[in-house]
């Protein structure tokens, strides 16, 4: 069965509102099957209150029957992670500003995240927070039960017949304004601008792409931020992959380290990457956690209101922006799993009763894929056979942020009585971080380290490492070539990919498969087994989020430009009209003024800015261009000396090859080239004149080029360098 995880069944929504599309009255067999999902759901979890329930307030409200002793209170079912995490008061979150530098440890990151209660909100400049405003969301948070109410307290009350709130016009303005994430997978980073407040949603990091040779990662341009540094009320981030933290050291810098907002986990890891892109610069970081869902923030004139999403990671939330002209739902990165193993639905329904206009910044990877997506409970069953039936050592090779994953992993490895060696830095700091933070819970001495290995039989060993994309240096790629100090391959040992191909790496990844069949008998990947659940909902599940949300206009969001399009054909099929949905470009402005909404015909400057070891943004367009040329058709060099007075060559021209030709097997190509060379410096040199040796260089380089494409048909880079002596 395909579940919307997690349903609030005190909801309900108008489906007749004039300011919301209409679908077609034809329903596809996707629409069917939600309905009769939803349908399902009611009979399985009765309503505590059948009364035609359109919006809350505040005031007293009776809990579900079938809510007793499985929630939360108000009768919201508990988490699945509930329990696990420390259990948090309910208290404003905190400013996080220490003087020193702190340590590099996971133990002192999570210690000073639990320092923030320290600080109230009053104190930092220009943010305010409302700790009495409660915003219903539909499940309590991922790390901990909620804590018990103060004395006096009124819950909320369901109201009948409340109509969604129509927002004002007005000349004011809500410009949403994406630098990153648009045109490509990564680097995703949105601003949202209300006159003199500026709130801004991720900053990710996108991998250098193969025709990139050298680029490490590129980060979102902040020019546009530049003088506007003292209007930015808050950063928000949604969860803790790299594609939405990953340039947060640098930018952060770059525009004087903004208060940043998230959960736990994820402010532990943008702390982390913090320090270690510059020691002692997490000190600097001024952190506010949100503790519940239920809390209520006032970053200038956005109300910013958070519910929870489902994602491959831990304390993954989206968000929604409530302004005077129109209110903003970013989901960040989602999915809708099928046959999950918590058995508590998740809706999004709350969500139509926002404040109208709404807009839907929809995350649109899975646009493509139709159908379900596997079940999870089908692939923890696997991971549970694997771990039971393997014949000899279990090597794991995921991503090190799939931390919920790796924990059911451990669980299960536990309970076998199984020791895991973990392997990778960034696995090992992740899994720290979670152990701190109470999301991981099993023994000491279940783990360890992989030079105690040999201690043990294969059989009740279990290797998890990363390296399933393909990454040079990272552990598996070490296994799997010989290089690891540890582990090395045998026939007996079970290697599982974890993970899909992200677009860009198929080819390494399919590299890095070759090399492992011709190693081992048992290799396992999801072609062959359902061991790996994308964090990314298919094309279902975008048409279900439509028809729960029901937003006025729709702006599928972090893909390639293709996803975009195809999620905004899922829409149009759905009954919205072209004028409600935008496919933005990296650079374009979304203008709202609470009535119209349209992209401005000019862009902002979002190109890339490229990190190559400690530089950013030093290389260039022209650099890369030429790294390019040098990876195709190698370089040639050539060196000339000429005399100062009679401006004749002295000596032989001498030319040096990388790339091109090997110059020992080329010598009548090569002897052709210099004297192509004499004929070019005599005919444009003359001893009883001066002369510019740049344009001589230039005449070597032109002349040179042409007569190499010539015989070859291919372009090397000519250097050429004349020295007059």
């Amino acid at each position: 069965m395909f579940r919307s995880t997690h349903r609030n069944d005190n909801r309900s929504f108008r489906k007749n509102d004039a300011s919301v599309p209409k679908p077609n009255n034809g329903r596809d067999s996707s629409e069917a099957f939600f309905d009769n999902l939803i349908s399902k759901r009611a009979e399985a979890f009765p309503r505590a209150n059948q009364s035609d329930a359109k919006t809350v307030s505040h005031g007293p409200a009776p809990a579900s029957p079938q809510s007793q002793g499985r929630s939360g209170f108000n009768g919201a079912p508990r988490s699945r992670f509930q329990g696990r995490g420390p259990q948090h008061p309910a208290t404003p979150a905190a400013n996080h500003a220490p003087q020193s530098a702190q340590p590099r440890s996971a133990a002192a990151i999570v210690q000073s995240l639990k320092s923030l209660n320290k600080t109230k909100y009053e104190d930092i400049p220009a943010l305010s927070f409302e700790p009495d405003k409660k915003f219903s969301s539909p499940r309590t948070p991922q790390h901990a039960p909620r804590p018990a109410r103060p004395e006096g307290y009124s819950a909320p009350q369901v109201i009948s017949s409340r109509k969604p709130m129509t927002l004002g016009t007005g000349k004011k303005k809500l410009r949403i304004i994406p630098v990153g994430g648009q045109e490509e997978v990564g680097r995703n980073m949105t601003i949202f601008e209300y006159e003199n407040d500026i709130v801004i949603v991720d900053m990710g990091l996108q991998f250098g792409e193969e025709d990139m040779p050298g680029i490490d990662y590129i980060v979102p341009n902040v020019s546009y931020l530049r003088g506007k540094e003292h209007l930015i009320r808050g950063v928000i981030f949604t969860h803790g992959h790299l594609d939405h933290i990953g340039a947060a050291p640098i930018l952060l810098r770059q525009l004087n380290y903004p208060t940043i907002i998230g959960r736990d986990f994820t402010l532990a890891l943008i702390k982390h990457k913090v320090d270690d892109q510059e020691r002692g610069a997490a000190s600097r970081l001024k952190m506010i956690r949100v503790k519940t869902l239920d809390d209520v923030m006032k970053l200038g004139i956005f109300t910013v209101k958070f519910f929870e999403v489902e994602h491959s990671i831990m304390d993954a939330i989206g968000i929604t922006l409530e302004t005077p002209v129109g209110t903003v739902i970013h989901m960040g990165d989602w999915t809708i799993s099928n046959e999950p193993i918590d058995p508590h639905p998740l809706s999004y329904e709350h969500l139509a009763l926002l404040p109208k206009p709404t807009f839907l910044m929809l995350e649109s990877l899975g646009a493509i894929k139709s159908g379900l997506p596997p079940s999870e409970t089908k692939v923890h069953e696997n991971f549970q056979k694997l771990l039971k039936d393997a014949p000899g050592r279990l090597i794991i090779a995921t991503f090190a942020s799939q931390v919920r994953r790796i924990s059911y992993i451990l669980e299960y490895a536990e309970q076998l009585g199984k020791k895991v060696a973990l392997e990778g830095y960034s696995m090992k700091n992740n899994i720290e971080i979670a152990k701190e933070l109470g999301y991981i819970k099993v023994k000491p001495d279940t783990f360890i380290t992989t030079n105690e290995i040999h201690k043990y039989p294969d059989k009740q060993v279990v290797v998890i490492c990363t390296g399933a994309q393909g990454e040079l240096n990272a552990a598996l790629s070490r296994i799997v070539t010989d290089n690891h100090r540890f582990i090395k391959l045998q026939r007996t040992d079970t290697v599982v990919f974890s993970s899909s191909a992200i677009p860009g790496n198929e080819r390494s990844v399919q590299r890095l498969k070759d090399n492992l069949y011709r190693k081992c008998e048992n290799v396992i990947h999801s072609d062959v087994m359902d061991i790996h659940i994308s964090g990314h909902s298919t094309a279902s599940g975008i048409v279900e989020m439509l028809r729960q949300v029901k937003p006025t206009y729709f702006l599928p969001v972090y893909g390639n430009h293709f996803f975009l399009k195809e999620a905004a054909k899922l829409a149009y099929k759905n009954g919205y009209s072209p004028n409600n949905v935008f496919v933005l470009d990296n650079g374009h402005v979304l203008e709202c003024d609470g009535q119209t909404a349209k992209i401005l015909p000019k862009k902002i400057d979002s190109s890339y800015v490229f990190v190559d070891g400690l530089g950013i943004g030093d290389i260039g367009h022209v650099v890369l261009r030429d790294r390019q040329m040098l990876s195709q058709d190698g370089m040639i060099a050539i060196t000339v000396l000429v005399d100062h007075k009679s401006k004749k060559v002295i000596g032989n021209v001498q030319i040096t090859s990388r790339g091109f030709i090997h110059v020992k097997e080329n010598f009548d190509l090569v002897n052709e080239t210099k004297r192509k060379v004499l004929k070019v410096v005599k005919d444009n040199t003359s001893k009883d004149t001066s002369i510019d040796w740049r344009t001589v260089e230039n005449a070597i380089r032109e002349v040179v080029g042409q007569f190499l494409f010539t015989k070859t048909e291919r372009r090397p880079m000519v250097l050429p360098v004349v020295i007059e002596v």
